[in-house]
């Protein structure tokens, strides 16, 4: 009961998280078109209109800007056909799927989180995809003319949740765990 407990916690705080900053940047910070700002329940009921370019500079290092992302990360595989966004969705979603099953056999609370987030951020991304065509990336950090690609909440639980399985995998000593393999 524990991996869903965790999951039923972190997913849809994940989730909700992602959504209402989407909804709050997208139509409080991004949106110039003169038009009064959506109600959240209006803006996840009816998908509006994908909003132009737009970049506020909020400091020295850091923008709000509007991107729409038809690939996957970093906008690979962003030059699609018209399936594409279904296509990607379903292929994260059996990827999720897949990452369920995991987190239902897993005992360590720090990866039923990391599972949880990255199932939640995915999630995320599928909605937009579903809704928009394309995901919602508006954090844009740069350094000396040097922009990371512009992400969004639901990249960034999936950024960690996959740094925290890899350090997991890669720096963890498992030593203590029973070893299904016995020397003779």
């Amino acid at each position: 009961m524990r991996p869903l407990k965790t999951f039923f916690i972190v997913f849809p705080t994940v989730l909700i998280a992602d959504q209402v900053c989407k909804w709050a940047i997208l139509e409080h910070v991004i949106r110039a078109d003169g038009q009064s700002p959506r109600s959240l329940w209006s803006w996840l009921m009816h998908a509006p209109e994908k909003l132009g370019p737009n970049t506020i500079e909020v400091l020295p290092f850091f923008n709000i800007v509007m991107v729409w992302n038809y690939g996957i990360s970093f906008g690979l595989f962003s030059s699609g056909n018209e399936w594409q966004p279904y296509i990607l969705s379903g292929v994260a979603l059996i990827i999720c799927g897949i990452l369920f099953y995991w987190l239902l056999k897993e005992t360590r609370l720090g990866l039923m989180i990391a599972f949880s987030a990255i199932i939640g951020g995915a999630i995320g991304n599928v909605i937009d995809r579903l809704r928009f065509g394309a995901v919602a990336d508006f954090f844009d950090f740069h350094v000396a003319g040097w922009h990371y690609p512009a992400f969004n909440i639901a990249d960034s639980m999936i950024v960690l949740g996959v740094a925290y399985l890899l350090i997991d995998v890669l720096f963890v000593n498992h030593s203590n765990q029973q070893n299904p393999i016995v020397e003779k």
